[in-house]
């Protein structure tokens, strides 16, 4: 449609000064002092909906985080989109890592370098310039909801009840998402499923109080070493998980399917090269992207404790602590991982050692049928724009709210992402392509288009 590419040609500049706004807001969801910025984000993302065309935009308040909620009815009888996106972002830490300010957006070699360019902001702003673009051209063709929510990132703890408590606002024939990726620049993408997520963190005491480490070691037990042995031990040798029970529930994928992932372009070596590692690792009979799509796993995000400052200082500490998560596949119950595994790491744990295990966060698996006229919509309006039939992935990611709109609003979600993964999201220097962000903007009206058509 020619109008859209004119469209975007003539408004890229505001389109990315918008942006930039909205990157500049630090809306960490993780940190209290931020809480404030939750709001301006909140705020910000009102006024981008109402500007670009809804009849109506509202923030709401959530037990925790703010929501924006969004619409534009055109027609009761026609089709319902409903956009799902987040506000919220990681923190930037290790802040000296970062090339730029991670708040303050820059373009550079065709990317923009900040938190938050891709992972949601860059991301969910598309819909609202493609939503915009068709309400300026007066050719939408189906009523559009927005709910853009400011905890994704902390595992969307209160959007459930919010969800539940505005189910009639909310009602759609389905949702769209733009939070996950393609394989490459040139290859569009359809995520079909999301593995789900435990996340726990726990604490080892020893001593009462740390301790010199001449005087005392030797004869009391170290907590971090102690921490350390106890983690290593949650993985045999072919990196299967030990946690008695773990893959009781794991939904096994068939020979049939795995021979239609491995279609996927894929290059080991460049897949080596980008991360800069020498080889790969992971659990034994399952390729890469099988272990990052199908298969669930065990990993420390974080560990600390005793002296971590600069020079030395001879310490047998007293406490060690580390934040560990587990991905989960299709037909395991986060609830049940948190159990089984708080269960098994305190019953290894030596008596010289106290654990406390402390569960944080967690969510279901989703997966999403290719035989949907909802998927077919995603398929022609990619193809519209890449010249190129989609792939359906499994996303090694988990977007925990995903499964719960299903179970609360009874609908299917389609993730239609336009991130890479040499976006760095989650980490230092995240960015964003400027090319993907305009195919972006280009490719959502013709899903609407397509989707309307093939609802008649």
């Amino acid at each position: 449609m020619d109008y859209i590419n004119k469209y975007v040609e003539e408004n890229k500049d505001r389109f990315l000064e918008e942006l930039f706004g909205l990157i500049r807001i630090p809306s960490i969801s993780s940190i209290a002092e931020n809480k404030p910025d939750m709001y301006k984000a909140a705020e910000y993302w009102k006024n981008l909906i109402l500007e670009a065309g809804a009849d109506r935009a509202e923030v709401y308040e959530t037990e925790g985080n703010p929501v924006t909620y969004g619409e534009k009815i055109i027609d009761p009888s026609l089709p319902t989109v409903l956009v799902y996106g987040h506000m919220d972002v990681m923190p930037v830490d290790p802040l000296e890592l970062w090339n730029t300010d991670p708040f303050e957006p820059v373009i550079k070699d065709g990317k923009i370098w900040a938190r938050g360019a891709d992972d949601d902001k860059g991301q969910a702003f598309i819909h609202a310039k493609a939503f915009e673009i068709m309400v300026k051209n007066n050719t939408l063709p189906c009523n559009i909801k927005f709910m853009i929510e400011g905890e994704e990132e902390v595992g969307s703890p209160n959007l459930p009840k919010w969800c539940a408590d505005n189910k009639e606002m909310l009602k759609a024939d389905v949702i769209l998402v733009s939070d996950t990726g393609m394989i490459a620049p040139d290859v569009p993408t359809i995520t079909t499923g999301l593995r789900g997520l435990s996340y726990w963190e726990v604490e080892v005491t020893g001593p009462n109080r740390d301790l010199h480490s001449g005087l005392f070691g030797g004869a009391v037990a170290n907590p971090i070493n102690q921490l350390a042995k106890m983690i290593a031990d949650m993985l045999d040798d072919n990196n299967h998980v030990t946690i008695p029970g773990f893959y009781d529930d794991v939904l096994e994928v068939s020979d049939e399917e795995r021979a239609l992932m491995a279609k996927a372009p894929y290059s080991e070596q460049g897949y080596k090269d980008a991360l800069n590692v020498k080889e790969l690792w992971g659990e034994k009979g399952f390729t890469t992207n099988e272990r990052t799509g199908i298969r669930p796993t065990f990993d420390v995000c974080g560990m600390w404790g005793g002296y971590t400052g600069e020079g030395a200082k001879t310490v047998l500490p007293s406490k060690a602590y580390a934040k560990i998560s587990s991905r989960l596949v299709p037909n395991q119950q986060h609830e049940k991982i948190s159990k089984l595994f708080k269960e098994y790491f305190e019953s290894i744990a030596p008596d010289y050692i106290k654990v406390n295990v402390e569960y944080l966060h967690g969510g279901p698996s989703y997966v999403c049928p290719i035989d949907l006229p909802e998927y077919k919509a995603a398929e022609l309006a990619l193809n519209d724009t890449y010249g190129k039939i989609a792939v359906p992935v499994r996303s090694g990611g988990s977007i925990p709210i995903i499964s719960t709109f299903e179970e609360i609003l009874g609908i299917k979600s389609i993730l239609m992402g336009f991130g890479l993964e040499s976006n760095a999201i989650h980490s230092p220097n995240e960015n964003f392509p400027l090319e993907q962000l305009f195919n972006g903007i280009k490719t959502i009206p013709n899903f609407y288009k397509h989707y309307a058509e093939l609802k008649k």
